[in-house]
Formats: C-alpha cells, structure tokens, sequence
C-alpha cells in the first residue's frame, strides 16, 4: 500500500488508535479523549492482529498500546508499526501500571515514543496525547537548518525565528556534520534539538547521506536526534526511501508555513522529551 508520506501528524480531526485487552480501560480512554480533543476519532482495539488490521485502513496520527495483549507483548506490535507504517513517524506510547518494571529490566524497545503511567489517570492521558497531536505554540529548540539557496534559507529561517526557534543554518551537509562532530568533542550531544534539510545540496553529500550520517555514524536515533526532510519529490516511493534511511517526517516544497511549524514542533517535543527522560533514567 503506498501512502503520501507528507500528511500532517499534528490534526484538527487527529485519529488516535487505542491497544488495550481491558474494554473498560478502552472505553475510559475513549470517553476522556473525546471530551479532551474535539474532533479526535479513536480506533479502539482490543488485540494486536486488530491494531495491524487497522492500521492497513488509513493514516493514524498516535497510537497507545498496554504491555499485555492477548495474542502479543505491546512492544512487539510497536515494533511492527515501525516497521510495516507506509507513513511518517508515528508516535508509540504505551499505557500501562508495570512501565517503571520493564525500564528498570532495561527491556522498554526504541519502537516506542514514550510512556505512561496508569497510576496518573486518564485525564492527564488525554492532556498527554494533546501535547502530541496539538503541540503548543511556545515550544523552544535548536534548529540545524541546511538549505544551499540563500532566498529559501532566508524566507524559512523567518518563519522558524518568527515562533521562538533558534536557527543554526549552513548551506551543505559536511558543514552540518562539522557542527555536529565539534558538539560530540564537546560533549553537547546531540549538538542541536532538530535537524531541517533539504534533500538536493551544493557539495557531495545529499540530504540522504546526512540522514544516513546521523542515524549509522553517530548512532542517534528518531527520538534522540529527529530530523525532518523539504522535498521537493512528491513520488510516495521516493518518499518512502527518506523514511527507510531515518527521517521522521517529509515537508513538500514550496514549504507552507503551518505545516512546517506544527512538524517541527511536534518533532521537537519528541526529542526533547526522550532526552529528558534518558537524563532521568541515567541520573
């Protein structure tokens, strides 16, 4: 099935899918996510072979799952969302009252986006899940920014300033690199909150070898280091070789601005959380 990857993750009508074994816990998950994002459609599930089922229907924008399915661990369908989702980073959130045991174990997978914690309600769920597919305005973060045409990088770079972003532009991708490897000297890893870049670049790297760069050579993953991609290709299968080499999201260009902020904002959330929670979690 072949999807257009450029779809907005951050909705007004976002589709929120629900894994859990329990039709109670569904039911209560519903009913606050409803009453919490207007407009929001929840696809209730109540085991793993449901959630692919549906997952092969249409786009979702967030996905919960407990730990404990009836026919699977919730860890191994996350790991299945990741890799059969013909769309852009999907966030994975799992729901569950045993989260703090399985992160101590160590056995919590990179598939997942975050945790929950049961024992907090299901009221905050919804504020969390909010936060995800309705990110605030006043969100802040570093932006490395690599765009070879100076009236692109001015006009974006605007946009970008113009919502409290802090931009680190260079026009080619050993330039990023270079920035990159002084903040690893450094020990300011990653060395930025976000990386935005075009795909076709002065000098011999690509877009592409930088996704590659980022994600094999320096080992950052989707949630440490996101990386969002301006393409000017709109060929799903094209689009589809960006997401296999790493990036979490696609903007087209010409870039439109409502989209590319609520993308890096969204994108930014997610990273600065999951550093967070890695600090916490080394501390």
């Amino acid at each position: 099935m072949e999807a257009h990857l450029t779809r907005h993750i951050a909705s007004d009508e976002p589709r929120v899918m629900v894994v859990d074994g329990s039709k109670v816990v569904r039911r209560l998950i519903e009913q606050v996510l409803k009453s919490d994002l207007p407009g929001v459609t929840v696809l209730a599930c109540e085991s793993g072979a449901e959630a692919k089922k549906q997952l092969e229907s249409g786009v979702v924008d967030f996905v919960t799952t407990a730990l404990r399915l009836p026919d699977m661990d919730g860890l191994e369908l996350a790991q299945h969302i990741r890799e059969h989702s013909p769309q852009a980073y999907i966030p994975i959130v799992v729901v569950s009252g045993d989260v703090q045991e399985r992160l101590v174990a160590r056995t919590m997978s990179d598939a997942v986006t975050d945790y929950f914690d049961k024992s907090l309600g299901f009221n905050a769920l919804a504020a969390f899940i909010r936060g995800y597919v309705r990110p605030e305005s006043n969100v802040t973060g570093e932006v490395l920014y690599v765009e070879d045409s100076r009236v692109v990088a001015l006009a974006t770079r605007r946009m970008m300033e113009k919502h409290g972003l802090t931009v680190l532009h260079v026009v080619s991708v050993e330039d990023a690199l270079a920035l990159l490897e002084t903040a690893k000297a450094q020990g300011k890893v990653p060395g930025a909150d976000i990386v935005l870049t075009d795909v076709n670049l002065k000098g011999e790297l690509t877009g592409g070898d930088l996704l590659e760069r980022i994600r094999n050579d320096y080992g950052y993953g989707k949630a440490q280091l996101p990386v969002l991609v301006m393409t000017g290709d709109d060929n799903p299968k094209n689009q589809a070789v960006l997401i296999r080499q790493g990036a979490n999201d696609l903007v087209e260009k010409p870039i439109e601005e409502r989209l590319l902020i609520t993308k890096l904002l969204f994108q930014l959330r997610v990273g600065q959380h999951s550093r967070a929670t890695l600090q916490t979690e080394t501390a």
